[in-house]
């Protein structure tokens, strides 16, 4: 997700970032691959939410989905996605779209819900645009204790607990098919250093977060760790804690 309030200095680093930074490309390898694993057949009909400059949509296309649909709130990422040939990606409000009812066989958001101000009412609009029997992949971030500058630079409202996560798709019409943490292996080390943050010294914020490429080494070695730890995670295992939560929920037939 891009935008939904991000400050605009932060949005033009997300976009110089998201292509090769090892948390981007950590939870775009396990989108992906939850989306394989939701529905292969290549004419099923996908929505991307918070689609940000549309590498997601782009690998997509290459495994042969040929109706991948794209919007985001950020005109900026949307022209981004229109410069890559996407021309099926959109400037829209995520709580208010203008698709059809049940229109899409698979619907992802990843970091978006946590933008908006109605978390229900975007819930139940993602609800109507799914055929009965889609499927709806969320990420969100984790734990209100991670907070830190890092979210006031985006924008955000809140973060989650798997549990409430959860309570919040099935009040809103949703079978909650399977939840858990995402990023565990990073947990302590984020933990950590968020936690000291508190206690050092406020600084005047510098409104980018702590987002930023490490050296090239560190980032393969991060984004190889992401990826065992995806492996595991797309065969079943649930883990305890994590920097971000992940649910996967299916609108009854």
């Amino acid at each position: 997700m891009t935008n939904l309030g991000m400050k605009r200095d932060y949005e033009a680093q997300y976009h110089l970032l998201e292509e090769d930074h090892y948390w981007f490309r950590g939870r775009r390898h396990v989108v992906h691959e939850l989306v394989l694993q939701a529905n292969r057949d290549a004419d099923c009909r996908i929505l991307e939410i918070g689609c940000s400059g549309g590498p997601l949509i782009q690998q997509l296309h290459g495994d042969g989905y040929r109706h991948v649909t794209g919007i985001d709130i950020s005109a900026e990422g949307i022209e981004l996605c229109r410069r890559r040939g996407l021309a099926d990606t959109h400037v829209m409000d995520a709580q208010e779209m203008s698709f059809a009812e049940g229109c899409f066989d698979v619907v992802t958001a990843s970091d978006v819900l946590e933008h908006l101000a109605d978390a229900p009412r975007a819930i139940r609009e993602w609800r109507r645009l799914l055929k009965p029997g889609g499927t709806l992949i969320l990420f969100v971030p984790a734990f209100q204790f991670l907070w830190t500058e890092h979210d006031e630079a985006n924008k955000h409202f809140r973060r989650y607990h798997r549990q409430e996560l959860s309570r919040l798709l099935a009040g809103n019409g949703f079978d909650v098919l399977r939840s858990s943490y995402w990023n565990f292996a990073l947990f302590f080390p984020v933990a950590a250093i968020r936690l000291l943050k508190r206690l050092m010294p406020k600084r005047e914020a510098s409104g980018a977060g702590d987002m930023f490429l490490p050296p090239r080494l560190v980032n393969r070695g991060l984004t190889l760790l992401l990826r065992c730890e995806n492996w595991l995670l797309l065969r079943g295992l649930k883990y305890p804690v994590g920097v971000s939560v992940m649910a996967i929920a299916r609108k009854p037939v």
